[in-house]
């Protein structure tokens, strides 16, 4: 993950934690601007009080593939306004951090482009203002405006949800599973009969295993990491990686791993899952949307069919939300919440990023659009069932405990897998002090 492109926003590091338009009713903007004082949208806000406000320039951080998407609405932002948005490439790896540090100084953008669970680190230093949507969050899916809520407001305009499902070639196999133990028996059938040489693909990080791609069989037999307070929050005081189940878990690594089924193969990385899947050499392959392209190009007749289960309850993957987040430091914040929430928010803006990114977007009705596409609706109706990727502080501390020891025992090394996951369990939990 080296680039701040569509497929970087994709895959999560594990080793550091790593979806109408909206009218602008009395938006307030609870972060000051560089002068130190507050700045309130209203949708009267005209040309002349835009550009009263403060700079004359807004500027936003993004990936190079999101860039042309949003061109066209820049533009027109600034045919209305005067007020130039300022679109400035940067480089994945170093976006995070960069915006964090400098934004106190005041040399930061006015927004910026990226995934939801950034939001607990920036909010954590104080870099974004939260919106004030009302009723009119009930223009997105639910599930983003979940994953853009932090300590009960919202903090990012969500445009697009992402999360992981099954593919299946259905030249290979021509019907859908409910469960692992269906999926695994239908690959083997296609490998015994020689048209497959693997029943199923996942890929593994070598040092880091696979904690996002795995959550949705460990939440099928009842493991969460966080469990929820009142208002439907991630609470990190509620630490459930070593609840029920756990053990059971445990112990299905080992039997799906190296030296049992090898359904999970410790040598097969996520670059070679999607080679072997490319070339024909299995049925299934757990992966995202951001492999679909490249599946397509081969030729391949694919269908996106819901995550199997492993236990008694439904399997629940990650989803992550890419939204814009709008900086505590804006040199003109009237101006860029105005953008934000009455430009940024429109269909033809949300359609256009759906164009750029292939990720079923936030806003219901460009949703409903892109839906046609029976590809884009199953991975929609999959990541409606889904959790957002924990973005409180606290997940940093979770990523390497969980995928080293889910590593080792998908290896069969370690000794006994209930014993290791305990172990984890309360390792972490004295770091995030649970």
């Amino acid at each position: 993950m080296v680039r701040f492109t569509d497929q970087a926003l994709s895959r999560r590091n594990f080793t550091v934690g790593a979806a109408g338009a909206l009218a602008l009713l009395g938006l307030s903007a609870c972060g000051a601007a560089q002068t130190g004082a507050s700045a309130t949208a209203s949708p009267s806000a005209s040309k002349k009080d835009l550009a009263a406000a403060g700079a004359s320039t807004i500027t936003m951080w993004l990936d190079a593939e999101r860039a042309p998407a949003l061109k066209a609405v820049a533009d027109k932002f600034k045919a209305d306004t005067g007020i130039e948005v300022k679109l400035v490439i940067k480089d994945f790896a170093a976006v995070r951090d960069d915006f964090i540090t400098q934004v106190p100084t005041g040399k930061g953008p006015d927004l910026i482009v990226g995934p939801h669970d950034w939001l607990g680190k920036f909010v954590q230093n104080g870099v974004i203002s939260p919106l004030e949507l009302g009723d009119k969050k009930g223009s997105f899916q639910d599930s983003a405006i979940r994953a853009m809520t932090f300590g009960g407001s919202v903090y990012g305009v969500p445009y697009a949800i992402e999360n992981i499902g099954l593919i299946r070639n259905t030249a290979l196999v021509d019907s859908a599973s409910a469960t692992l133990d269906d999926v695994v028996a239908k690959g083997q059938a296609a490998v015994t009969a020689g048209k497959a040489k693997y029943a199923f693909l996942v890929g593994l990080d070598p040092k880091q295993g696979d904690p996002y791609h795995l959550y949705p069989l460990q939440t099928s037999m009842g493991v969460q990491v966080f469990g929820v307070d009142s208002k439907g929050e991630y609470d990190p005081k509620q630490f459930a990686l070593g609840a029920a189940g756990s053990a059971d878990f445990a112990a299905k690594l080992k039997a799906w791993g190296d030296t049992g089924t090898k359904i999970l193969n410790s040598n097969i990385t996520g670059d070679i899952a999607k080679e072997k899947f490319l070339n024909g050499e299995s049925p299934f392959y757990l992966t995202g949307p951001w492999n679909v392209p490249d599946m397509q190009k081969k030729g391949l007749k694919i269908a996106v069919d819901p995550l199997p289960t492993t236990g008694s309850k439904a399997a629940q993957p990650f989803i992550g939300v890419n939204g814009f987040y709008i900086s505590s430091k804006s040199a003109n914040a009237l101006a860029t919440n105005e953008f934000v929430v009455n430009y940024l928010t429109t269909e033809d803006v949300q359609d256009s990023m759906f164009k750029a990114g292939g990720r079923p977007p936030a806003l219901k009705a460009s949703f409903q659009k892109a839906a046609g596409d029976p590809i884009v609706k199953a991975f929609g109706d999959i990541g409606a069932q889904g959790v957002p990727m924990p973005a409180i502080a606290a997940m940093d501390s979770v990523w390497a405990d969980w995928g080293s020891t889910e590593l080792n025992i998908i290896k069969g090394q370690g000794g006994d897998p209930a014993a290791q996951w305990a172990k984890m369990a309360d390792t972490i939990k004295g770091k995030i002090g649970a």
